[in-house]
């Protein structure tokens, strides 16, 4: 069960990552920090480079990368905003909306309808989202979906999840005319080429450099994502994969807690986990 430590060790590098991002956020803007999160990890991730074969790429590939990295850029930035301008505990949780996303797109593209642990999924997702603010359920049956709507953070993690979900299918094209492993890590690469444009034409480039005892965890955990990710995905189906990576929803609500003091753990962490029950019935089953 090499592949269930490897997807552990995924979702405990990405929520460091996250609450890592988070913290230093305080002494910069988010572009830095979506900089910081892919080009740092390069140099880790190039170690690899040497040990990972390099497939015949078709224009299928070119074409899919084509579509994929405006997509990628625009989710990077957007959840970089969401864990900066609200709490991890009420942000990162809603990236378990992307199986519903995925089941919709499916549903109308495809005409594919879930069967019967798609919708228990659907509907734990739905109720842990609900419970995530509980609290405000003294305002009325309403008031947590309200409280919802007033969280700017939770409403810009939605849109990523909703991006996430059609990069997931474009990735799975492009991964399927590679390799999962080559992918893995060209991918990051392309993109913080493209983050380093951006950031050097915006003039910010020199702030990237300013903090590195800061900014080289952030890229270290990154790295260590990246790969056990991939490897994990090269190992079992990509479902199961995911279905333990999304663990790091409880990873991120107990960094909340520990790090940045955030309230009401103990709602956001049930949610959490009704919400995780709900990814793993949609994912696994």
């Amino acid at each position: 069960m090499t592949w269930v430590l490897l997807s552990l060790l995924t979702a405990f590098s990405l929520s460091t990552a996250d609450a890592l991002s988070k913290r230093a956020l305080h002494l910069t803007d988010e572009i830095i920090i979506v900089w910081v999160r892919e080009a740092y990890a390069i140099p880790f991730v190039a170690l690899t480079l040497f040990f990972v074969p390099i497939p015949t790429l078709d224009s299928t590939f070119f074409i899919t990368l084509l579509a994929l990295l405006p997509l990628e850029i625009t989710a990077l930035i957007l959840y970089v905003k969401a864990i900066k301008i609200s709490p991890l505990s009420l942000t990162v949780p809603f990236m378990a909306l992307s199986p519903i996303f995925i089941i919709v797109i499916a549903f109308f593209m495809l005409h594919e309808a879930p069967d019967k642990s798609g919708f228990a999924g659907i509907a734990l997702i739905a109720v842990g989202a609900y419970l995530l603010n509980a609290s405000a359920s003294k305002h009325g049956l309403l008031g947590p979906l309200k409280a919802i709507r007033k969280e700017k953070g939770s409403l810009l993690m939605i849109i990523v999840a909703l991006i996430y979900s059609i990069t997931s299918t474009l990735g799975k094209i492009a991964v399927t005319h590679s390799s999962p492993v080559f992918f893995g890590f060209i991918y990051p690469l392309i993109l913080a080429l493209i983050l380093t444009v951006i950031v050097g034409r915006k003039g910010k480039l020199k702030q990237g450099f300013s903090r590195p005892a800061t900014f080289l965890p952030i890229g270290f955990f990154t790295s260590i994502m990246m790969v056990s990710h991939f490897t994990a995905i090269s190992m079992t189906d990509v479902a199961y994969m995911i279905s333990v990576k999304r663990t790091s929803l409880i990873m991120s609500v107990f960094y909340g807690w520990a790090l940045f003091k955030e309230e009401k753990i103990k709602e956001r962490l049930l949610g959490s986990i009704v919400m995780l029950a709900g990814v793993i019935l949609i994912t696994a089953f």
